[in-house]
């Protein structure tokens, strides 16, 4: 049986994040907040899931770039590897202080600066949007005559470390500071102070920075706050992801002039319309909840998490198993709990279609496995009696799920 190991991913950078916690708890830090964590973790685990469908095609990238462009053919040797090291580090550099200096850049990566908060849980907010554009940068190493197996093992070691500079519990760290990017310095770069915006941008060295005049250190008597200057004030899953994008759109729109409307799209974040996230809050009916979530909905929120997990640990460690039908099926799956996720948080009232549509899609997958008559019947009996007693349904499940 064909297992894909890196599916122990999940469980060990979830032991992290909850040694991390209890460290922070043991010190009585309030580092954690849980519907930050709940919304962090739901990022990364819709790109860990997106990327089970994307990977083959970024090596596939790799590998026709290097076959048609290659300047340069090598035996990889440990010079070469430490090259690629660098390279990789430094494309990283320039892709991360574009992410933050463009906007259609910016609409990828705003997701990971989102929350207010500052741990484990802020590494997993990579979105796939991130990692396909990421693709186009790193699309320049097989240029140069690193083969496609070379990258993306790199980019799978060179990933590991910036995971652990996402923690408030670690200070400085003496001479490394001189050299790596430390917890120390990627705090500065998550902050939304004056002071300390648009900085530190490396991921591995620190060097870039200071060659490129963008490196600041921590200063010890001025407190960071962390997330976006402008703060999002929402836990859907959606809103998260396309807000800016939609920002974006907004802001073009109300340009006037072709050129001016496609220079909107390669500016600066700040150039975007004062106007534009309250607009579009208050098109789409997105303003947070500002009540507090009942602790058992907390629970609720808790319990699917714990499951989706699960779930995605599964799927990635038996995705050869599957046939393509419960590959998609299981991922429609994963994503409707995300969304219906947050919007439990925030206490939405269409939660039920969510619920509905997951259903469904059990059904679905059981239907899949179970190719009979029998099988059929009984589906399309429960799917008949779900409709006809939808609201009826729908009351029940909203009573108990906010009583």
């Amino acid at each position: 049986m064909q297992l894909n190991y890196l599916a122990f991913a999940i469980p060990l950078f979830l032991f992290f994040m909850l040694l991390e916690y209890l460290v922070a708890r043991h010190k009585r830090k309030p580092y954690f907040n849980f519907t930050n964590s709940v919304a962090n973790i739901n990022v990364g685990i819709a790109e860990r899931l997106l990327d089970i469908f994307t990977t083959g095609a970024f090596y596939f990238v790799y590998d026709y770039v290097y076959r048609h462009y290659a300047i340069f053919h090598f035996k990889p040797g440990i010079f070469h590897w430490l090259v690629l090291w660098l390279f990789t580090d430094f494309i990283w550099y320039w892709y991360h202080r574009l992410a933050h200096e463009v906007n259609m850049l910016w609409a990828v990566h705003v997701v990971h600066h989102q929350s207010d908060d500052f741990n484990y849980t802020v590494a997993a907010r990579i979105t796939v949007f991130q990692a396909i554009v990421r693709t186009g940068f790193w699309a320049v190493l097989p240029v140069f005559g690193f083969t496609a197996p070379m990258i993306v093992t790199m980019l799978l070691i060179h990933g590991l470390y910036p995971f652990f500079v996402h923690t408030q519990l670690i200070g400085k760290l003496g001479f490394l500071e001189y050299i790596l990017v430390t917890p120390s310095h990627h705090r500065v770069h998550h902050a939304s102070n004056e002071a300390y915006l648009d900085k530190n941008y490396g991921d591995v060295f620190i060097i870039w920075d200071k060659l490129f005049g963008t490196f600041c250190e921590e200063q010890e008597g001025e407190e960071i706050v962390y997330g976006l200057t402008e703060p999002l004030g929402s836990h859907s899953f959606l809103w998260q992801h396309f807000h800016f994008l939609l920002e974006l759109l907004y802001t073009a729109r109300q340009t006037k002039g072709l050129w001016n409307k496609l220079k909107v799209l390669f500016a600066k974040p700040e150039t975007i319309a004062p106007d534009a996230r309250s607009a579009l809050e208050q098109k789409f009916g997105l303003r947070q909840n500002k009540g507090p979530a009942p602790e058992k909905l907390n629970r609720y929120v808790l319990w699917q998490v714990a499951g989706i997990l699960m779930l995605l640990f599964l799927f990635i460690l038996f995705e050869s198993q599957f046939p393509l039908m419960v590959q998609v099926a299981a991922a429609l799956l994963i994503l409707v709990t995300l969304i219906n996720c947050g919007a439990i948080l925030e206490q939405r009232k269409w939660i039920f279609y969510l619920e509905f549509t997951r259903c469904l899609l059990l059904l679905l997958i059981v239907l899949i496995y179970l190719p009979t008559i029998s099988s059929l019947l009984f589906i399309v009996l429960g799917s008949l009696l779900a409709v006809v007693y939808f609201k009826e349904l729908q009351r029940y499940y909203l009573q108990w799920v906010y009583s």
